[in-house]
């Protein structure tokens, strides 16, 4: 079947935005050096406006295309539930309570490990929060382990190596992290339902497997820059580790979290509780930082401009995946997550009848161990660049930079699906 006018246009722009996300550096350079015009600039720099921006351009093509209710129609179609559900997500893991919880927790296991300091704070944030994405959802554990991250590590200027090959290892980890369970990760949750895939699967299939790679990453990224987190101090830099939050008021915010964690298909009972959560942390606001509406805002934005970009892409994707064989699917997958979210691909193959149970395996490994290589490859990865992003140059991370420094860890997930 020949694709549609509003299709192409829609390939061509979906295009234009991956190559914008890699030019968002570029702009932010160009604010600097004109500060007459830097406001337009800024916009076209943040990496999180870039999908949100082209799908503004494309539903203004369809109504100039077809007409007003075509494109309305189309909107209506689209499913933003993630987007809504990641914006909660990350301004309910963001606050003080969940966050110091998380860092006890953190501290408290680093001195079971036989690293000291900072060397084994910073190789357990590595592997026990993205694994504990498989429990409380990959967007919660992206938004702790990059809060943890900026106050513990990259607060304290580190290198800019050690930076983006944390960033690499860390987008990694929390993609593969989420698959111990059936319900963390986006892309594992397009499938479950329809293939029957249970938690038990997923721990004996994918997730041991996962547990593995997230270790070898891990300890790979420690292991390189040894010496360097050797000399970073032990203390927590972090103003707000010696402002103790009230257990009653941390009970509180974990019901909050646990709540929407599980509510996470149902907008209307966790956007109940989101607004809740804002009246507590408002009565409480002495216990409180600053709320990442900002940062989870953009995020959102970002997720929903995917989405509705995202909508136009299944004419050409679909039969270059439904083209490979169960053998090319895996690395086909790998590398069509760079330029498109996992759970896009994933949730194409299952809407295709009949395919082997190898060919679904293939896919959905492929799918989580492409999520670290871009920004786009994983719906928790803006969380990560938007609340790190300040400590890089230009406050922007370079996509060529993440890119390089996540295929190391690729590679290490790769192997683990493919042979372990």
């Amino acid at each position: 079947m020949s694709p549609t006018i509003v299709q192409v246009v829609g390939a061509a722009l979906f295009a234009v935005a991956i190559l914008h996300t890699f030019a968002t550096k570029f702009f932010e350079h160009l604010a600097h050096r004109n500060p007459t015009h830097a406001g337009i600039f800024h916009l076209l720099g943040e990496v999180e406006v870039v999908f949100g921006f082209w799908a503004l351009i494309l539903v203004i093509a369809m109504v100039v295309v077809t007409d007003v209710s075509t494109a309305t129609k189309y909107l209506d179609s689209r499913n933003f539930t993630e987007s809504m559900f990641v914006f909660v997500i990350m301004v309910i893991a963001g606050t003080r309570p969940i966050l110091q919880t998380a860092m006890f927790m953190v501290s408290s296991l680093a001195r079971l490990i036989p690293f000291s300091g900072s060397i084994g704070y910073y190789f357990t944030v590595m592997v026990c929060v993205p694994l504990l994405g498989s429990f409380i959802t990959e967007p919660a554990a992206m938004t702790l382990a990059a809060l943890i991250l900026a106050s513990r590590f990259f607060a304290c200027n580190i290198s800019n190596r050690l930076k983006y090959a944390t960033l690499g290892a860390l987008f990694v980890n929390v993609s593969i992290g989420g698959t111990l369970s059936s319900f963390a990760a986006p892309p594992i949750l397009m499938v479950a339902g329809a293939w029957g895939w249970d938690t038990t699967f997923m721990l004996s299939t994918f997730g041991w497997k996962a547990a593995i790679a997230v270790v070898i990453n891990a300890l790979g990224v420690t292991l390189l820059f040894y010496k360097e987190l050797s000399n970073l101090p032990v203390a927590v830099t972090s103003s707000t580790a010696s402002m103790k939050v009230p257990l009653p008021l941390i009970i509180t915010h974990l019901f909050f979290l646990v709540g929407v964690v599980l509510s996470a298909h149902h907008p209307i009972i966790f956007m109940g509780l989101f607004l809740f959560f804002l009246g507590v942390a408002h009565a409480y606001e002495i216990h409180q930082d600053r709320l990442i509406l900002r940062e989870g805002l953009l995020v959102a934005f970002f997720l929903a401009g995917l989405v509705v970009l995202g909508g136009q892409q299944q004419w050409w994707l679909q039969p270059v995946l439904l083209s490979m064989s169960s053998q090319e699917v895996f690395i086909g997958a790998t590398l069509l997550t760079a330029i498109t979210d996992n759970a896009a691909l994933t949730y194409l193959g299952s809407l295709v009848v009949g395919l082997s149970d190898t060919f679904k395996y293939a896919l959905v490994a492929g799918a989580v161990t492409g999520g670290g290589l871009t920004i786009i490859a994983n719906a928790p990865n803006p969380a990560g660049i938007a609340i790190l992003r300040e400590y890089f140059e230009d406050q922007a991370v370079n996509p060529l930079g993440l890119l390089l420094a996540a295929l190391g860890p690729t590679l290490i997930a790769a192997l683990a699906f493919k042979f372990l």
